[in-house]
């Protein structure tokens, strides 16, 4: 295992460097920069200008700047902020934990609720319960985000139930450690079920659909013929087998939350990392980009080991070789 991990570790690297890379120049190489808006603007004078270009080496060649970043964050040092003049790194660490909270409290939403619910539907095969999880399976899946983010907001607004936008609220330092938990589930309950709808109906159609494969294979059937009961060979056997699929999910599902989660911070306006980088996005603040490019790819990549050391761990069929070769 231990070669393995340092195999992996080691391809990671011309991987980052790869991503790093591509991203620096499509955000280089586009119309225009951070200084465009600050040129058209006349109570900026062009000295003031020139000098913030020589301050973030905006005048020097572009691999020059990819270089001198790379080097930078070698040191741990993600850069500065453009339009905030702040460290990129402080700006992060700032958004991160609401972002992180969010995708793994989806996460955990549509886990829950999508195994059992996917076994449901396959164990009552064709019958009306399966049919109904069927089409709220397809519905979520159908419905795009941002769509049932402003319905929910809408119905928010209507009945009070939830806090519309935010990720606390305004007198949230005066509250209790107790009530401060409450409050950030309060806030937590509706861009929760909107970031992990989707995810949950994909999940519950994998689960049921892998279900329905095991039960008619040689196992099931040898487990049948030893006098298991159906509910010993579902849940003993087909079920273990069933779950390798999500196992290797489980290291895209995070990284894919932290990108989804962008869209949606910006309907229910959250102060996130996916507000931070569309908002770096748009003032071209290339540095504050390549850090939140860098974070998410690598914990894309670092959630496939873990997916694939875990995937080794739980089926012995599987070996260490057959996933260095994959």
């Amino acid at each position: 295992m231990g070669r393995f991990v340092v195999y992996r570790l080691l391809n990671m690297v011309p991987l980052i460097l790869g991503i790093t890379l591509l991203s620096f120049l499509v955000m280089s190489l586009a119309p225009g920069d951070y200084l465009s808006s600050l040129k058209l603007n006349p109570a900026i004078s062009p000295a003031v200008v020139h000098q913030m270009e020589a301050e973030f080496g905006l005048n020097q060649p572009l691999i020059v700047r990819y270089l001198k970043w790379l080097w930078a964050v070698m040191h741990l040092d993600l850069g500065v902020s453009l339009a905030y003049r702040v460290s990129v790194t402080k700006l992060i660490a700032a958004r991160a934990l609401n972002t992180v909270i969010l995708a793994l409290a989806s996460m955990v939403f549509s886990w829950v609720l999508a195994i059992p619910l996917g076994i449901a539907a396959a164990a009552r095969q064709n019958t009306v319960w399966d049919r109904l999880l069927s089409f709220f399976a397809f519905l979520g899946m159908s419905v795009p985000s941002f769509f049932l983010a402003f319905l929910l907001v809408y119905l928010a607004l209507r009945t009070g139930w939830f806090p519309v936008g935010g990720s606390f609220s305004v007198f949230y330092s005066s509250l209790s450690p107790g009530m401060k938990i409450v409050d950030r589930f309060d806030h937590l309950v509706l861009p929760v079920v909107v970031l992990g709808t989707a995810g949950l109906a994909s999940l519950m159609r994998l689960m049921r659909s892998q279900i329905l494969e095991l039960k008619n294979s040689d196992f099931a059937r040898t487990a049948h013929a030893k006098g298991l009961s159906p509910r010993a060979v579902l849940y003993k056997h087909v079920l273990r087998n069933a779950l390798n699929p999500f196992i290797t999910l489980a290291g895209y599902g995070l990284a894919d939350l932290l990108g989804g989660a962008a869209l949606i911070e910006a309907v229910m306006n959250l102060q996130g990392l996916g507000l931070l980088l569309l908002d770096a996005v748009r003032s071209f603040d290339v540095y504050l980009v390549m850090g939140s490019v860098l974070m998410g790819t690598v914990l894309l990549l670092v959630g496939n080991l873990i997916a694939d050391v875990a995937l080794v761990l739980v089926d012995p069929r599987v070996s260490f070789w057959s996933e260095r070769a994959r």
